[in-house]
């Protein structure tokens, strides 16, 4: 059923440029337990998170044409030289328009012309959004494109299920893309995703849409606004699949997990993530883990992810790394790339 798989995988782009914001007020972990009514220590056993960052008053298009204007920077481009904005993003600013439109505006481009639009996969919306644009750079649609992850979590959790309302964070990453030059190595190798519908109910926020819309919004109904988890239903069926969906994206790139530099993975959990490391064998040297001072920052950890190695000096230009998540769907996500 899965191992098809006709399409070109490797593509010829490059990583030009990354960026990232996070809000100024941070959350400790001791907070969160005094909030909660919580014991001393009980919500960073449980989440894995010391400090979270929350936006007070600033909304996701603000935070995500701050780490816009710092990707461009970082790749020595302008925004005129952009020939699209894409926000790869869980939680819209607002439902019409697109973020992407927000964010144009934001950056002082509201008249450029310059098309926007949102890929929405929860959190592997980042990892979508590479892997579409990514064939239009290939196919010569676009040259160079920037892309914008932006979120604000908190504004949805529900403390009554504090075990998922402890592992957010808000922040802002972006990347810019664009073509490899001639005699460059730098492409994405290979990338899959696999998705399992079945699972829609293991995390979702059912109301805002058409389903449940706004108008229906009461006293009474007010937590099918909210985002609800079913953690151990959610990483029982996740865990059951993400082995076989891993050995599939690596034979598609024709090599094994030690040929690696660095995995980023998607920061679910640290507790998802020490398994999801145990279970794929994965060193710890290779292993990027942010959660502890950043959270779950939904389609915003893996760019911040990368963004980080790079910064870190973790990944340099050659270097081979894989992005590997998990998002609401439910939906399994792997991309290798070389730097």
């Amino acid at each position: 059923m899965h191992a098809r798989n006709k399409h070109k995988q490797q593509r010829n782009v490059r990583i030009w440029g990354t960026g990232s914001y996070l809000p100024s007020q941070m959350v400790t972990a001791e907070q969160l337990d005094e909030k909660l009514n919580k014991p001393q220590g009980w919500v960073y056993k449980k989440s894995g998170v010391k400090i979270r960052h929350y936006a007070a008053g600033e909304a996701a298009s603000v935070m995500g044409a701050k780490a816009a204007f710092a990707a461009l920077e970082d790749a020595g481009l302008e925004l005129d030289d952009m020939d699209c904005i894409i926000c790869a993003n869980a939680i819209p600013e607002q439902l019409i328009p697109c973020t992407a439109a927000l964010i144009q505006d934001e950056m002082w481009a509201g008249e450029s012309g310059i098309p926007c639009f949102d890929i929405n996969t929860t959190c592997l919306s980042f990892l979508a959004a590479l892997d579409m644009v990514s064939y239009m750079i290939e196919a010569g649609r676009y040259d160079t494109v920037l892309l914008v992850s932006p979120e604000i979590a908190s504004s949805g959790l529900n403390d009554r299920h504090p075990e998922s309302a402890t592992l957010f964070g808000d922040g802002a990453a972006a990347v810019v893309i664009g073509r490899s030059g001639e005699g460059e190595s730098s492409s994405i190798i290979a990338s899959r995703m696999e998705t399992y519908g079945s699972g829609r109910e293991l995390s979702e926020i059912r109301g805002g849409g058409s389903g449940l819309p706004s108008t229906q919004y009461g006293a009474a109904n007010a937590e099918q606004y909210l985002f609800a988890m079913q953690g151990e239903a959610l990483f029982r069926k996740t865990s059951k699949l993400l082995p076989d969906f891993i050995e599939r994206l690596f034979k598609e790139a024709g090599i094994d997990m030690s040929e690696l530099k660095l995995v980023v993975p998607h920061q679910g959990s640290a507790l998802a993530m020490r398994l999801l490391q145990k279970k794929l064998g994965i060193a710890p040297e290779q292993f990027m883990n942010i959660i502890e001072n950043h959270g779950n920052m939904i389609a915003a950890s893996l760019p911040m992810g990368i963004h980080l190695a790079i910064q870190q000096g973790r990944l340099q230009r050659g270097d081979r790394f894989a992005l590997i998540g998990i998002s609401a769907g439910i939906s399994l996500g792997g991309m290798i790339i070389e730097y």
